[in-house]
């Protein structure tokens, strides 16, 4: 692909992102400090050996978060996420998740944590697939499948505490890019 067709779908997948709907509400386009308010976390802190790092670059002016890393399954692990939290009150009317995003043509998955869950094993998951182009991409809250038959079947919006964007569950090299993730009505 030539540098200027790649950068005129760049330009193209910006000005989506750009004009949010009204319906959507946003939760970050990892500009200003993102590094604030995103964290890494990988199965390490349970005895697991995934290894990777999340990256905040700058593309034609605009700001990606790039989770990169090799995701193993040994010593029970099998993950590596980078994850916010989100402020109490501010996707109360949500009925989904949307995010614009491309990748190693690999599978990867949103989880969300509520004020139920309160175990660090416990979140709400979707599956998500990214190309190597950008894409926006919208998963109903109703589509997300909890991980414990303890919680609750549905999201209660009003309760969402957190959001991942997450590496998971089999030996896989990992690399995805992230240019803006909210929720929307």
């Amino acid at each position: 692909m030539s540098m200027t067709r790649a950068k005129f779908r760049f330009s193209l997948i910006w000005a989506l992102a750009g004009s949010a709907s009204a319906g959507d509400m946003l939760v970050d386009q990892f500009d200003s400090a993102p590094d604030a308010r995103w964290s890494y976390v990988s199965d390490q802190v349970m005895g697991g050996v995934s290894q990777g790092s999340v990256q905040y670059l700058e593309e034609d002016n605009n700001s990606v978060a790039r989770l990169v890393g090799d995701v193993s399954i040994e010593n029970n692990g099998g993950f590596i996420q980078i994850r916010r939290d989100v402020e109490k009150g501010s996707v109360d009317d949500a009925v989904g998740v949307y995010l614009v995003v491309r990748g190693n043509l690999q599978s990867y998955y949103i989880h969300l944590r509520t004020s139920g869950t309160l175990l660090p094993w416990q979140y709400y998951q979707a599956e998500f697939q990214v190309t190597e182009d950008w894409q926006k991409i919208r998963i109903p809250l109703a589509d997300f499948e909890r991980s414990s038959f303890w919680l609750s079947a549905a999201i209660n919006s009003k309760s969402i505490r957190s959001v991942g964007i997450v590496a998971y569950g089999r030996d896989h090299r990992a690399e995805v890019d992230v240019a803006e993730i909210g929720f929307y009505r």
